[in-house]
């Protein structure tokens, strides 16, 4: 049988997310874990190796609690207010680090600090508030005393012999002060596993180097040694490999003689430039647990133990990278160096929207929190695979089981929390999405106030709002009837706010003959004439969709359904030679350098949900959008503020 054959054939011997991690554990554990010794100070986060036994009593000797008298109780016992009783004083103070001297004796007391060790005789110590004086060398008391008041004894906190810290407890800061107190100066804790990552594929550049064409920067080596790192790896981030199968092999086998675990993205799949899972089975026993998992995103997921090795190929979008790293590495890393498994907190919320599943697979869909009027909603905030914003704009995952085709939208759903530390945004925008935006949540979120804002086109900001699920919805929807700009579309609970203007029109490339001189109607009319001329749409509920259909006046030329969600992507596709023309705002047009045929000058709105108007964050918002600093701003990004 061929390779590409072999390759196939493992390929699609998908396994479940379940019976992968059994297999995985199972080739991996148990094990002994690496021991080192650091000092008390650097042990910070660490397990520790083995108990911890106390080699002193602590506090080392008997010590005052209180500023005051050490003195012996049964010479007070008698004390009170009628009957006061008198001390001499001894002629010494004792203070911390000063060993006392003078014995207490019958009808006596010496002045002592908190934290001095008592003086021989004496079995109690008054606050100083409780006395008065009586002359130079006396004191009165009009109160008793009883033995062992304000006193700690020696191992009265801990005592010698004590186990104060089990094997495999993790080192805190309240650890590491218990540790001292009794003179420990460094423990033997469980080694970081040093993880070797590598990534793979002839298109990748370093963040930092200038891109060719069809390459990416490598986004998945630094954001793998970082999550690495968070789980209590020690990262070894080796770079980029191209796919050369002799330089690749011996990568890999350097970084498996360096390190405990060896992690690669990219190369997971079946193609015919997808090496790397075909050399593990040459680098150790057993090889290749699983390749294949029924996850999503994730399914290309490659599990490999090489002589008690965990080797492991992550997929090469990142999303999928980064939750099978969470999801099925982070555990047994963790495990690795000791630690506990992540806590898990969850919450209960519902999906304001439909989100189908591929029947068959696991899927975690990485979702937003917001607050509704009902609770809790739970925003998918997925852009596919290779979208590496997925994560950072998610607070948790929905899991959609094996079995479930789709989740329905107004289902309650469990989130589960990348962190335990939810903080829900103070202010929710939730529409049509524009750079100018950008300018006024920026220094909202500068001035310590939480922002969201899930980019749904107008239409789905529209119908977000009407349902109470936002603050804001910012739109721009032309009405044929009405000749007018968004306010035919509110309905009762929503007002309009002003916003900005900005001209939408007509991309091209500079160097393409067919656009010049042309305004957009007629360069839109001559590139309908030409089947060459390709073009790239906007998504359905898109404001500038809208538009753009008004232009096309019915009309559907090759490239209408290639449809991107922003003006950013439309400018790409021309700027790179994918389409020849689309519409899109001039900032847009400008940064990318293209032609612009301007078309209208369309309003770029917000329909603000009323109910919602004396919220802080709102008032807040609206007063920046008033200001003349952010007014100065829009115009200076190539916007007119209404």
């Amino acid at each position: 049988m061929s390779a590409g054959a072999k390759t196939q054939d493992q390929f699609l011997s998908i396994l479940s997310r379940d019976e992968a991690a059994a297999r995985f554990d199972a080739a991996l554990f148990p094990r002994v874990l690496r021991h080192e010794r650091l000092a008390l100070t650097d042990a910070l986060g660490r397990a520790v190796a083995q108990d911890v036994v106390a080699p002193t009593d602590a506090p080392p000797f008997d010590r005052a609690n209180v500023d005051g008298f050490a003195l012996r109780a049964a010479d007070v016992t008698g004390a009170s207010e009628g009957t006061p009783i008198r001390l001499s004083l001894n002629g010494e103070i004792i203070a911390c680090g000063v060993a006392p001297g003078l014995r207490v004796t019958e009808g006596s007391a010496t002045p002592i600090a908190t934290g001095g060790p008592l003086p021989r005789g004496a079995d109690a110590v008054v606050m100083i508030e409780q006395t008065q004086p009586a002359g130079h060398d006396a004191i009165e008391l009009r109160r008793p005393a009883t033995p062992g008041q304000f006193v700690s004894y020696a191992g009265s906190d801990m005592a010698r012999g004590e186990t104060l810290v089990r094997a495999g407890s993790l080192i805190s800061a309240r650890e590491i002060g218990m540790l001292a107190a009794c003179g420990i100066g460094a423990l033997d804790v469980i080694a970081r596993p040093r993880v070797a990552i590598l990534s793979t594929g002839d298109e990748l550049v370093q963040p930092g180097g200038r891109l060719g064409p069809a390459q990416i920067h490598d986004a998945n080596g630094p954001m793998i040694a970082g999550a690495v790192a968070e789980n209590g790896g020690d990262p070894l981030f080796l770079g980029a490999i191209h796919d050369d199968e002799s330089a690749l092999e011996k990568a890999m086998r350097e970084a498996l003689t360096n390190a405990d675990m060896l992690l690669l993205s990219g190369g997971t799949s079946k193609g015919a430039g997808d090496l790397t899972y075909r050399i593990i089975a040459r680098l150790g026993a057993p090889g290749v647990i699983a390749h294949g998992v029924a996850l999503k995103p994730g399914k290309p997921l490659c599990l490999a133990v090489c002589d008690g090795k965990p080797v492991v190929i992550l997929p090469g979008f990142p999303t999928s990278a980064m939750f099978t790293f969470h999801d099925m590495i982070a555990p047994v890393l963790r495990r690795m160096a000791g630690l506990p498994a992540r806590a898990e907190s969850k919450v209960t919320a519902r999906l304001p929207v439909h989100v189908a599943s591929e029947l068959g697979r696991t899927e975690f869909v990485m979702t937003a929190l917001v607050d509704g009027p009902e609770g809790l909603l739970a925003y998918p905030t997925g852009k596919g695979s290779g979208a590496v914003t997925s994560f950072t704009q998610a607070d948790g995952f929905v899991k959609i089981d094996a079995l479930a085709d789709h989740a329905p939208a107004g289902a309650q759903v469990e989130v589960t929390l990348f962190s335990p530390n939810l903080r829900l945004p103070d202010l929710t925008i939730i529409g049509s999405h524009c750079t100018g935006l950008d300018l006024i949540t920026g220094p909202l979120m500068a001035g310590g106030r939480q922002v969201r804002v899930i980019a749904v086109g107008s239409l789905g900001g529209l119908a977000a709002a009407r349902r109470g699920e936002c603050d804001l919805a910012p739109i721009h929807l032309f009405d044929d009837k009405s000749e007018a700009y968004n306010q035919p579309f509110l309905s009762e609970g929503l007002e309009l706010i002003p916003g900005w203007r900005r001209m939408q029109g007509i991309v091209h490339r500079r160097d393409d003959p067919r656009f010049e001189g042309l305004d957009a109607r007629a360069a839109v009319a001559k590139a309908l004439l030409d089947d060459t001329c390709l073009m790239v749409n906007r998504n359905q509920g898109a404001g500038t969709r809208i538009l753009l259909d008004r232009l096309l006046g019915g009309a559907r030329p090759e490239g209408y359904w290639n449809q991107p969600k922003s003006h950013n992507a439309v400018a790409a596709a021309v700027a790179q030679g994918r389409a020849d023309w689309g519409m899109t705002i001039a900032p847009v047009a400008q940064a990318y350098g293209l032609g612009f045929a301007p078309f209208a000058e369309e309003h770029y709105d917000l329909a603000l949900v009323a109910a919602r108007r004396e919220k802080p964050a709102v008032q807040a918002f609206l007063d920046l959008l008033r200001s003349a600093e952010i007014r100065q701003a829009l115009t200076a990004a190539g916007f007119r503020p209404a």
